[in-house]
């Protein structure tokens, strides 16, 4: 990806932010009490920024359900931070999915990120529970029938890696915006050109919601190749040379990693995109460090 090729003058960025920019933070649920002591430090640590809001997300299969909860409960709680929780329709039935989504309304959350997800242990293809939600429209609708939830959903800009083509996507899209869907995030993506083509397309098919572009911390380059393998994200062949022998230099790779996010965000702030979902990793300090960078400043809180 030749646009995205990091120099001395393109990361010069005094020009580069006048108009506003919206971010938003994404978290996992943590799994022991060590890893919940780290994302509270990270919450901390970033809710002075603002973002228009964190989203916590959902194990395959459901399989940490209820620490999503327990966590989207508690950034209500004790937070300005305004939570959306993921929530699939993969393995579960429709009563069971209902439940939850009055259990979120009861407890101050007004925002879902509603997803397809995966089967439990990334078994297998996708298979709709025989009593659940048949599909991501279907699942809107019904959140939407329950309470008036803002709803996010997901797009790739590179194709979802079950999908027959691009144009499934894109037809999916609409059909989530027809149910009721206001926002739709992208997968992280290094290909600006394709993010940007797939926005205008689905400007096209009159899909008139923000499309966020989903921006990646490459500080593990090895972990994010294996995300993308599972995403169908491609990797440039600049950002293979850019970590390249790098495994063991821990701080060279946080210099990368916050340079790469800024100047993606440049660019694609260049083509016309003004909110950007940050996938934070449960850790901080590079999405801090960029959105400094890009000119939001800490609110007093």
């Amino acid at each position: 990806m030749s646009e995205q090729k990091i120099t001395a003058s393109n990361l010069d960025t005094t020009d580069a932010f006048t108009a506003p920019v919206q971010v938003s933070f994404e978290f996992s649920p943590p799994k022991t009490e060590e890893a919940e002591a780290a994302l509270w430090a990270a919450i901390r640590r970033l809710e002075p920024l603002a973002p228009a809001f964190i989203s916590v997300t959902y194990g395959a299969g459901g399989s940490t359900r209820e620490r999503t909860h327990a966590t989207v409960k508690r950034i209500v709680e004790e937070t300005t931070l305004q939570p959306a929780a993921h929530l699939t329709c993969v393995a579960a039935s429709r009563g069971e999915i209902d439940d939850i989504v009055r259990a979120y309304w009861d407890a101050g959350i007004r925002h879902i990120v509603a997803l397809r997800g995966d089967m439990p242990g990334m078994s297998g293809p996708y298979t709709p529970h025989p009593q659940g939600y048949q599909s991501i429209p279907e699942l809107i609708a019904g959140i939407k029938r329950i309470a008036p939830f803002e709803i996010s959903v997901s797009f790739y800009p590179e194709r979802h890696p079950d999908s027959p083509s691009h144009q499934h996507d894109i037809d999916l899209l609409k059909q989530k915006m027809d149910a009721g869907a206001t926002r739709a995030l992208g997968q992280f993506c290094f290909d600006n050109s394709v993010t940007a083509r797939f926005r205008d397309e689905a400007a096209k098919a009159c899909i008139d919601i923000p499309i966020v572009p989903g921006i990646m911390p490459v500080t593990n380059f090895n972990g994010v190749v294996r995300m993308a393998a599972k995403t169908g994200t491609a990797i440039p062949e600049w950002l293979r040379k850019a970590y390249a022998g790098l495994d063991e230099d821990v701080e060279t790779r946080r210099i990368l990693a916050a340079s790469i996010m800024t100047e993606q965000v440049r660019r694609l702030r260049a083509r016309g995109f003004d909110q950007f979902h940050f996938y934070t990793l449960n850790q901080a300090n590079l999405t801090y460090a960029a959105c400094r960078i890009l000119g939001i400043l800490p609110q007093v809180i």
